[in-house]
């Protein structure tokens, strides 16, 4: 699975990277740390699911991930947040998974095996 990881802090795009990549049929191929770089490296790396900051700046000025959709129909999109409430706006906006950024990195996991094996869980 192909993987664009997008956050604007640094250690949290490193950590992600770490634990993506030591995971057997995942491949990190691309990193964004604001919404214009996201979209970019979308279109330029078609991956097959996005981790996404829901907070990512710049995001809400290009329309979230009805953007990122449009740029890849395909792509799954799981939201990332820390804050109280996100979830549900995530899920409204066309995210297909949430995890708090506060969960335990397993939970990360999980919703991408969710995609993989078909139960979308998380």
């Amino acid at each position: 699975m192909r993987i664009l990881i997008a956050d604007d802090q640094d250690r949290v795009r490193f950590a992600l990277r770490v634990l993506l990549t030591q995971q057997s049929g995942f491949q990190v191929v691309g990193e964004a740390s604001y919404g214009e770089e996201l979209l970019a490296q979308a279109r330029d790396t078609a991956p097959d699911l996005a981790l996404v900051d829901w907070e990512l700046p710049g995001l809400r000025e290009i329309g979230g991930s009805g953007v990122l959709r449009k740029v890849l129909p395909r792509v799954h999109i799981i939201a990332l947040s820390s804050r109280i409430g996100a979830r549900r706006e995530a899920l409204a906006a066309g995210a297909d998974a949430f995890v708090s950024k506060g969960d335990p990195p397993e939970k990360v996991l999980e919703a991408i095996s969710g995609f993989l094996d078909g139960t979308k869980s998380v």
